[in-house]
């Protein structure tokens, strides 16, 4: 399989399954002398692990992770940093009864045609517990970004239910278990989340992910353009469907007077008067903010039946069994922040060697 990396200079390399017994990750390209644990990159990890409400997977992970290589007195030392996260509660026989069927919505039909074979255990390398190291990768990348750039994720919409954008309040996307930033919308949130987990069914969700203190000049025209990049990362997260920068779709509706940011020139240096291309110009940073949102689709795995085939080419229905989040959009969060994260590591790094 190719396709598990990514990067240029920070380079990304993931590997494990939902059900095998370890997931890690390679990472290449650190630059020496950063001041890293496995504490630092453990609280980190405890945002994304499933378990913690009733509104995610009950699936029981502690996520703890084990830095094997890289590090000297706490200290990258310039060589590639490895990591691993072992598996502690597979529960692979709740898959036994499917595992010659296609789940409609999952990857078990095209892994199959393109391999001819897969692992139905959880979805193998195609779940989103694959995620668990990026967020870890996430971590080590904002070392390298520095404290002056700050990366924030929050849940903006649940199904059709999305939050007021006025009563967005930093604080409280840390005192829930949605990462919501609209205190107001939490009760309607946990009572239809909750409704949708009784019904067996699953919904999906919008993330949006602000990243602040960004410099001007990260990102190349054409090809690698900051905005394509970072929906390339955005994109490769399971479950994800679409993305935007700044307005997105909205855009399309709008004047050009409406949607240009207009710019000035005040105390001694360029300021815009509105963010309406999310943070970037030409594919290149200008120096405001890096708006990104990302859509999750509803969960594939639900105990509704429906209708399928199986490996014979036999028509059948299918209910999924097991531990599944009713909104995977949820622990998405974290995972969305990482990638984010991860791209603008490998740009600012290109960018300082282009530089020299």
């Amino acid at each position: 399989m190719t396709g598990s990396s990514i990067g240029q200079l920070f380079k990304v390399t993931t590997w494990g399954e939902s059900h095998g017994e370890a997931l890690g990750c390679v990472i290449e390209g650190v630059p020496p002398n950063l001041k890293i644990d496995e504490d630092y990159i453990q609280s980190f990890l405890d945002r994304r692990k499933p378990g913690q409400s009733k509104f995610t997977t009950q699936r029981k992970e502690n996520d703890k992770v084990k830095i094997l290589s890289g590090l000297f007195d706490k200290k990258t030392t310039g060589t590639p940093i490895s990591m691993i996260i072992y598996n502690a509660d597979q529960k692979s026989k709740d898959y036994s009864d499917i595992k010659n069927k296609f789940r409609p919505g999952h990857a078990d039909y095209t892994y199959q045609m393109k391999y001819g074979i897969r692992d139905y255990r959880g979805g193998g390398r195609a779940s989103a517990r694959e995620t668990a190291m990026r967020v870890a990768a996430g971590a080590v990348a904002q070392k390298i970004l520095g404290k002056k750039i700050k990366i924030r994720g929050a849940l903006i919409q649940i199904g059709e239910k999305r939050i007021n954008f006025n009563n967005w309040n930093w604080k409280e996307v840390e005192k829930n278990s949605f990462f919501c930033p609209d205190k107001n919308i939490l009760k309607t949130w946990e009572d239809y989340v909750l409704k949708i987990r009784k019904e067996g069914s699953s919904i999906g969700a919008v993330i949006q992910i602000i990243a602040s203190g960004v410099p001007p000049g990260l990102g190349e025209p054409v090809f690698s353009k900051i905005d394509a990049l970072l929906a390339q990362g955005i994109m490769s997260i399971p479950a994800v469907k679409g993305v935007e920068i700044g307005n997105g779709f909205k855009s399309a509706a709008l004047r050009g007077e409406q949607n240009a940011d207009e710019m000035r020139y005040q105390n001694n240096k360029v300021t815009f008067e509105s963010n309406n291309s999310g943070g970037t110009l030409g594919g290149i940073s200008s120096g405001q903010d890096i708006v990104v949102k990302f859509a999750v689709k509803p969960t594939s795995s639900i105990l509704t039946e429906r209708k399928t085939v199986n490996l014979a080419n036999k028509n059948t229905i299918i209910k999924t069994k097991g531990r599944h989040d009713p909104c995977v959009g949820i622990r998405a969060v974290p995972v969305g922040e990482a990638m984010v994260a991860i791209v603008l590591a490998d740009l600012f790094l290109l960018n300082q060697k282009n530089k020299i």
